[in-house]
């Protein structure tokens, strides 16, 4: 019995050791990973922040910062795959894709593709259902200004997305909380349309008005 237990001592003690040094690694990596997540999270966030004051140079700066962090943190994590496929990683390139789409969409006027993003295709959906309500954010802010063509542009920007995650019927155990993001996109593009085609019938109806009201003040000064 002596001998077993010496032989289990020896045996823990070389594979206990070898786990050690393994995790002790990944344990660093893992700091790193946290520290470039919230960089990224606060570059990205800053990036839409400054979209929606208008300061395009800000919001570029913003997401080139982000794109750099995302760089790193992927190289780090290369050999790491536990790590990058984790709610950790999804979590901040989510809140990426979401500004570089958003910046792309309303700065750039293009989509970029999920090969440009280069992230894993879980991120990139959760980005993508995000960015639509940032677009309504963006939309009534149009609206405000009575910039009427950009915001029906942009609504039917925020549609085509929804209606290409619509198209996605898996469970969420394959892309998870994409389903329920797509589930508040819907809700959200109604209310949406709501808004504008209520803001633009007020906007019509003003018109009509100011339009009747120069009719009659031209009628009451020629009589006089």
């Amino acid at each position: 019995m002596v001998s077993l237990a010496i032989e289990v001592d020896k045996v823990l003690e070389r594979d206990i050791l070898e786990v050690d040094g393994i995790l002790s690694v990944k344990d660093s990596v893992r700091e790193e990973a946290i520290r470039l997540s919230r960089e990224i999270i606060r570059a990205s966030a800053e990036a839409v922040r400054m979209i929606h004051l208008g300061k395009v140079s800000e919001a570029r700066n913003s997401i080139f910062n982000a794109i750099d962090k995302v760089k790193i943190l992927t190289s780090k994590l290369k050999e790491h795959p536990d790590l990058f496929y984790s709610g950790l990683v999804y979590n901040c390139l989510s809140e990426y894709v979401e500004a570089y789409v958003f910046y792309n969409l309303v700065v750039e006027s293009r989509m970029p593709s999920l090969h440009e993003l280069n992230v894993p295709h879980i991120p990139y959906l959760q980005g993508l259902g995000d960015v639509i309500g940032e677009l309504r954010r963006y939309i009534i802010d149009l609206l405000k200004k009575q910039e009427y063509r950009e915001a029906s542009m942009h609504l039917d920007v925020m549609e085509a997305i929804y209606q290409w995650l619509k198209k996605l019927n898996y469970p969420d155990a394959l892309m998870p909380g994409v389903r329920h993001k797509v589930d508040v996109a819907r809700r959200l593009i109604e209310d949406t349309k709501v808004l504008y085609l209520n803001t633009i019938n007020s906007y019509e109806l003003r018109k009509k008005i100011e339009e009747v009201s120069k009719i009659l003040s031209k009628g009451t000064n020629y009589n006089s």
